[in-house]
């Protein structure tokens, strides 16, 4: 029996395709592995770094993120913002985002000082929380935004007691005039008063940063096997042909 290869230009033009989509593809989760390994090791690096202590002068995104941070100044209770849809162990809830003016200066830091529940009985309705009055030092860990949901429809304005879907310290600075930080704080730290026993309404249970490494490398293996099962087909077939 002959066996030969016989050439096809659709199909080989169809395997080219293939091959160069399945590759193109592949590079680009493999650069978004290599990005979230980088932001994986600056995790690391942060959270085994001394406390950051935060200033009147302005820092980078990048020396501030996911490192630890202490800020010392005082909470502007009339700027508090809810940021909706952020539910926590099975129950809706916000995210309370409030500026704090550091000590001495007109800069600001974004905290998000914790989750509260909502009521769904009246969903408008605010939850009950304290704020402390007069100077405070604020830890918790620096991140560039406090996570992004999806929002339908257009978001209402940025005002005073809003209940939006997404903010950070850029959009807060434009809608209040005030000057940021370019982070938002997550605060870990205990408001006066609380304590293990009694820890007040706000929950300060963040949530790790997904990174997701592994999955976007799982990504990769497949659109670079789709391009060599691409490559396979268009010589095995080629070879059949050429059979009978």
């Amino acid at each position: 029996m002959r066996i030969a290869f016989r050439f096809k230009l659709i199909p080989f033009i169809a395997m080219l395709l293939l091959v160069a989509l399945g590759v193109s593809l592949g590079q680009w989760q493999d650069r978004r592995a290599a990005e979230k390994s980088a932001r994986e090791a600056r995790l690391a690096a942060g959270n085994a770094a001394a406390p950051l202590n935060v200033g009147a002068a302005p820092l980078s995104a990048s020396e501030a993120e996911f490192r630890r941070v202490s800020v010392s100044g005082e909470f502007v209770a009339g700027w508090p913002l809810y940021l909706d849809n952020r539910p926590y162990k099975g129950r809706a809830g916000f995210y309370l985002l409030m500026p704090l003016r550091v000590a001495g200066s007109d800069m600001h830091v974004l905290v998000a000082r914790g989750w509260l529940p909502r009521d769904m009985a009246e969903r408008s309705k605010l939850p009950d929380y304290a704020t402390p009055s007069g100077p405070v030092t604020v830890q918790g860990v620096a991140r560039l935004n406090p996570g992004h949901v999806m929002e339908l429809g257009s978001q209402p304005p940025l005002t005073p007691r809003a209940i939006v879907q997404n903010a950070d310290a850029a959009t807060v600075g434009a809608a209040s005039g005030l000057r940021f930080q370019p982070f938002v704080l997550e605060q870990t730290s205990r408001d006066a008063g609380e304590t293990a026993q009694a820890p007040g309404p706000l929950v300060r249970d963040w949530p790790a940063p997904a990174l997701g490494v592994e999955k976007h490398r799982g990504y990769a293996f497949q659109w670079y096997a789709l391009a060599a099962m691409a490559f396979l087909f268009f010589v095995i077939t080629g070879f059949r042909r050429g059979n009978k």
